[in-house]
């Protein structure tokens, strides 16, 4: 059974339709990454997917018991309020200090506990909200332009520490991209949204699909690039799309 899948999925803002008839699903432990202009109802989809807002046609459906993760593309912390690193990742739900630690010495962000959240740098930030999504052990992980604001370097890392997790943990990732043209190389799928869905498949099959070239085709003349590390041999056919054609 997938994680989780949409039929059909419709909704609608101000008499508008945001999303039309999406059909889409996650099956376990796949990376899943998502691209699409500003208004094509990425994070409207993502809300959707966690329940937030309900379809007005069409269903969600949801593996029973799913745990799932998530990584907000924005999270405003009040500064009249302080927190502590370590009390922000005992949210909802306590946490032993050592799991704590644990998961902040994985994700390269150690030491952090009793830091203010509000004094974080942005590459901290987000390792913060990766690990609070990450201490549920969820069965996937749902990231919404989690790298925003990070530079090339905090882009890279951040994408190796995702491929990284979902080794070790084995959950599925879907990871709303704000970059059109950059993915990560270790996606197993690409879905190219714009109110619908269109097209999807691998990295290098959406990369020269006709859609995709018509609808993002600017910057990288048409191509579709792809994060590539030193030890990533899975994509060799994909080298000649790597980040630097994207400068």
């Amino acid at each position: 059974m997938s994680l989780i899948e949409t039929r059909g999925l419709s909704l609608r803002y101000g008499g508008a339709n945001v999303l039309e008839q999406v059909n889409l699903r996650i099956e376990p432990g796949e990376i899943v990454t998502i691209v699409g202009p500003n208004g094509s109802g990425k994070s409207t989809l993502v809300r959707a997917l966690l329940g937030v807002l309900s379809p007005h046609e069409g269903r969600v459906i949801r593996q029973p018991g799913l745990r799932i993760g998530y990584v907000p593309q924005k999270l405003a912390i009040d500064g009249a309020m302080p927190i502590t690193v370590a009390r922000f990742l005992s949210l909802p739900r306590r946490h032993a200090p050592a799991d704590i630690s644990a998961m902040l010495t994985r994700l390269g962000a150690g030491g952090l506990e009793s830091r203010q959240m509000t004094q974080l740098s942005g590459g901290q930030f987000q390792r913060v909200l990766l690990a609070r999504a990450l201490m549920s052990r969820p069965d996937i992980l749902i990231l919404d332009e989690p790298t925003q604001g990070l530079d090339q370097p905090g882009i890279a890392g951040f994408y190796r520490l995702i491929e990284e997790i979902r080794q070790e943990l084995g959950c599925a990732v879907l990871l709303v991209s704000h970059d059109l043209h950059v993915v990560m190389s270790a996606s197993d799928r690409v879905i190219c949204l714009n109110g619908h869905i269109c097209c999807e498949g691998t990295p290098h099959v959406v990369s020269n699909a006709p859609e995709y070239r018509a609808l993002f085709g600017l910057g990288t003349g048409g191509a579709l690039a792809l994060y590539q590390h030193v030890h990533d041999h899975g994509h060799d056919h994909a080298a000649h799309h790597h980040h630097e054609s994207a400068r």
